[in-house]
């Protein structure tokens, strides 16, 4: 056709612009209780992972990663602080209606990035607490404090974790999707009146039985820990969190991929209660929990798909790990133990979520920036993600505060 002009000829003038650009976007993917030997790539067996994979290939796979705690709050906190959370009273795992546990007064990874001239953005699972007091929030108002005052533009983030109440999203800091004729209730001390639990009404558990505890509240046919009632059309179905979250994390990709960004990207999909969407189900012999890291994956595949389509992926680092290593029975029937069939959720190591062996710390992580990693490597040198603040501020080039 005369005057066309082929695909591969054509100018992608966002493409010119990021890959010019000194400073890269970043994405940090952080999996949840997602062991050392979890993925293909790093051995596992009975899952396939070839987005995961493909990200390794592209990039730099360290072999002696450490999260900084066995558990979910203080490894976060951690990560985002910079701080051991040994040395903050309250950084223990947290209940849905913590208070927040990142103070607005203090210095974060999210400020150094949106001081250093990024778009900041936390989306999927939170559980470092919203409001200023543990137990006091009005969850049917707009929190008075939360992510904005620790540098996030923008969040979208499950208020605390998969099997905690409540079991909404927060958008920029209110109920996501509120239903006004279902105001939200939340308790844990008591059960609201008129409320079934898990404890008592079992026959209500359709979708997945307990196996310990997570026997109060009963949302979407599965016990939680707490107490709730109300909700109403906000109330997230787990089957289609992995969907939500990562729908939410392209579109702000899509909006800010004219300039530099940075993206907290948290996923639930291997925490308990492990409910991946039908779509997921079957895919290997490890029953729902292989079915849910193949649903993590996925994640993996659209957010850089997004990149590509874009013509941002040169210079967008990304970050994938875990908060701390795996766990197998967490309180949720669901065979996760009886299905490995010679698969090892920590690989070599022993121990595992909650314990001090390495299997409890000893985490994945994967590294690739083509504009500025060589990929295809692996290496064992010794890092841990308390480091990752100060690394990430050299690297853009940002003034943190004394102190921070």
């Amino acid at each position: 056709m005369p005057g066309a002009v082929s695909a591969k000829s054509q100018k992608n003038p966002l493409s010119d612009k990021v890959n010019s650009r000194e400073q890269p976007n970043v994405i940090i993917i952080l999996a949840d209780d997602l062991g050392y030997g979890d993925l293909e790539c790093y051995g596992a067996k009975n899952v396939s992972t070839p987005n995961v994979n493909r990200l390794a290939d592209q990039g730099i796979k360290f072999t002696n990663t450490h999260a900084v705690a066995a558990t979910s709050t203080p490894s976060r906190y951690s990560l985002l602080t910079g701080e051991y959370a040994w040395r903050r009273p309250g950084t223990d795992v947290a209940p849905g209606n913590a208070g927040m546990i990142i103070r607005p007064e203090m210095y974060t990874m999210a400020d150094m990035f949106r001081n250093t001239g990024y778009r900041t953005a936390a989306i999927g699972k939170w559980h470092l607490g919203l409001g200023d007091k543990t137990g006091e929030q009005d969850w049917n108002a707009p929190l008075p404090s939360g992510l904005a005052d620790i540098g996030f533009d923008y969040h979208y983030i499950m208020a605390a974790t998969a099997d905690r109440v409540p079991c909404v999203f927060i958008e920029d800091g209110k109920v996501a999707n509120y239903d006004p004729e279902h105001p939200i209730r939340v308790d844990y001390r008591r059960n609201i009146p008129g409320e079934p639990t898990g404890k008592d009404n079992p026959e209500l558990l359709y979708n997945m039985r307990s196996s310990h505890g997570h026997d109060m509240a009963i949302v979407n046919g599965i016990g939680r820990i707490g107490y709730m009632s109300g909700g109403g059309k906000a109330l997230w179905k787990d089957e289609n969190i992995a969907d939500s979250i990562t729908s939410h994390a392209i579109d702000f990709i899509r909006s800010n991929a004219g300039e530099p960004f940075f993206m907290y990207f948290c996923t639930n999909d291997v925490h308990v209660p492990r409910f991946p969407h039908e779509r997921f189900r079957g895919k290997n012999p490890m029953g729902v929990r292989g079915d849910a890291i193949t649903q993590f994956d996925w994640s993996v595949g659209e957010i850089m798909r997004t990149l590509d389509q874009l013509g941002i992926a040169d210079n967008t680092l990304v970050i994938l790990t875990s908060d701390n290593g795996p766990v197998l029975d967490d309180g949720y029937d669901d065979q996760a133990e009886e299905l490995l069939n010679g698969h090892s959720p920590t690989g070599p190591y022993r121990g595992n979520k909650y314990s001090a062996f390495e299997g409890g710390t000893m985490v994945p992580a994967i590294v690739r920036w083509p504009k500025g990693v060589a990929g295809g490597k692996e290496s064992d040198v010794l890092m841990s993600h308390i480091d990752w603040m100060a690394s990430l501020g050299s690297l853009i080039g940002a003034r943190l505060p004394e102190g921070a």
